[in-house]
């Protein structure tokens, strides 16, 4: 009998199925771009076809860039879970997040999905993909931009993890901005005011060391225990809050109207706010104080405690709170369009000047709560 590419696993015809799933889910992202830049131009509506936008129009000081991320190894806990329809807005949040924190307005997102297997022979993960696909679509529509392509490869065991369906996602951003709306750093002025938009969960930073704690206590599967009022799993597993959309009001993105003034937007990823608040302050030579910070989520309290975790460490790898940190003149119109956008926020410090530059962060994780930590 002679040996076939499914073989060794690649099953091209299954590979075309789950292409056009994911089409078909792109397709229903681009009214998120109609009328505006990123439109898409299709001349031929085929999932093999030829997708652009125009952008002939585009007046002089117009900028362009491309970001990439993924999702790192949150996708265990979807594979864990079993779960796969809200990793696409941990996929979306990493990138377009990124882009509003230089001033940029995210537009077209591209992505790559490298799976172990779609399946072989009767037994396939169809219905994982298209959990996927659903995600895709509701990431799509809180970042406000259009999904233009993607790519699916079956690679074996060159792609491994929890459970027979495991898989690697990252994307790429398309972003656009007006190079007098960049965030340089210098915008930041003494008494600037700091707004913290609220995040639930982990987004997609930290979880090496969240994994790592909760297979030292729990064991092997970590993910079913009970926790609150789900699993430990469920909670690893909540979605990143999407903030993009919310900021690109704000400051009015490309080229729309301001609702508010900002001058600078921090993402509270790796190196918590310490790292990421720290690296836009530095052009400006100020310091900060967080006086009213959102208090650690219930699973960051709780790793901190079962992994012997000190605040001070906790702050430099969880965002503890706080995805996002806007620093802003008009604090009462940035919490007003975050509203809009159902995100909750609140005034969480100030920007000042120091001798000694420094982070100051009113302690609300488990260890020292009560005081300052300070950050150099």
């Amino acid at each position: 009998m002679s040996t076939t590419y499914a073989d060794s696993g690649v099953n091209i015809d299954l590979g075309d199925d789950v292409s056009k799933i994911l089409y078909n889910a792109a397709k229903q992202t681009w009214d998120n771009r109609k009328g505006k830049l990123g439109e898409l131009i299709v001349p031929f509506d085929d999932f093999s076809g030829v997708r652009a936008i125009d952008v002939s129009g585009l007046p002089k000081g117009t900028l362009m860039n491309i970001g990439f991320d993924g999702v790192g190894t949150k996708m265990e806990i979807a594979e864990r879970m079993n779960n796969h329809k809200t990793i696409a807005y941990d996929l979306f949040a990493m990138v377009c997040d990124d882009a509003v924190v230089r001033g940029a307005e995210p537009v077209l997102i591209g992505s790559i999905l490298d799976v172990n297997s779609l399946g072989r022979g009767n037994d396939t993960y169809i219905d994982q993909v298209k959990q996927l696909a659903e995600g895709y679509i509701g990431a799509a529509k809180a970042a406000n931009v259009a999904i233009v392509n993607g790519e699916v490869a079956e690679l074996g065991n060159r792609v491994g993890g929890f459970g027979p369906f495991n898989y690697n996602w990252g994307a790429a951003v398309v972003w656009f901005a007006k190079k007098d709306r960049l965030f340089t750093g210098r915008e930041i002025k003494e008494g600037d005011w700091l707004v913290g938009l609220k995040e639930y969960g982990f987004r997609s930073n930290g979880l090496s060391l969240v994994r790592k704690i909760l297979l030292n206590d729990y064991g092997e599967n970590w993910h079913n225990e009970a926790f609150e009022e789900g699993t430990l799993g469920e909670y690893a597993l909540l979605p990143s809050r999407i903030y993009s959309g919310a900021v690109v009001d704000m400051f009015g993105g490309f080229d729309g109207e301001p609702k508010a003034e900002v001058h600078g937007v921090v993402h509270v990823t790796g190196g918590g706010i310490p790292g990421k608040l720290g690296r836009v302050l530095k052009p400006s030579g100020l310091s900060a104080r967080l006086n009213a910070p959102y208090e650690a989520t219930p699973l960051m309290r709780h790793c901190q405690l079962i992994g012997d975790v000190e605040d001070f460490e906790a702050y430099k790898t969880w965002n503890m709170g706080q995805g996002m940190i806007i620093i802003t003149p008009d604090p009462t119109s940035v919490i007003a369009t975050a509203k809009q956008h159902s995100i909750e926020s609140k005034l969480i410090g100030q920007v000042y000047k120091d001798s000694d530059p420094g982070i100051r962060i009113w302690d609300e994780g488990c260890y020292s709560a009560g005081e300052y930590l300070v950050f150099k």
